[in-house]
């Protein structure tokens, strides 16, 4: 049986482009940083996930076009506040360029089931949740039609959506 990369291994491999699309309204409400953030407490980002940092902030450093795009739900919530606050000084500190699109705009797109990152348009690594948003298992996939459909998914919302410095919480 073939060893699963970690993460970190899948970006370090990555060559031209990691692109991820979140489609949840809320993560891991467990995450300690959620909590410090909804009581106040003001935290560095780029120190909190210092090893998310390190490993975004060298694949682009390389030449890596790393994008996210997230499709959220209007009015926002709390959960997606949070993500909003700490964007700046994690994702876009560390090279990603990110776009937000309202759920009402992302009708007319065909979406897989699950968030991904998908590598290089060739290899995807699907994202299961619970029905809290807590992680249960990621699963990895080379299969041409799961990333063709990945890719254009991705490509779909990243045309409609408003990148993250435009982008306005409601």
């Amino acid at each position: 049986m073939t060893r699963t990369p970690t993460f970190e291994e899948l970006f370090r491999d990555c060559r031209r482009t990691a692109v991820h699309l979140e489609t949840r309204d809320a993560y891991m409400k467990s995450d300690l940083a959620f909590i410090d953030w909804k009581a106040g407490r003001t935290l560095d980002p780029a120190e909190r996930w210092a090893d998310w940092h390190a490993i975004v902030t060298e694949a682009t450093a390389r030449g890596v076009e790393v994008r996210r795009a997230r499709i959220v739900s209007t009015p926002v919530s709390e959960y997606i506040r949070f993500e909003h606050a700490v964007t700046d000084g994690l994702n876009i500190a560390a090279g990603e360029d990110v776009r937000w699109l309202s759920r009402r705009r992302a009708t007319v797109v065909a979406l897989p089931g699950n968030d991904f990152w998908l590598f290089d348009s060739s290899l995807v690594l699907l994202n299961h949740f619970d029905g809290d948003g807590e992680n249960m298992e990621m699963e990895l996939t080379e299969d041409p039609e799961v990333a063709k459909l990945c890719e254009s998914a991705f490509e779909a919302v990243w045309a409609r959506a408003t990148p993250h410095a435009e982008f306005e919480l409601s």
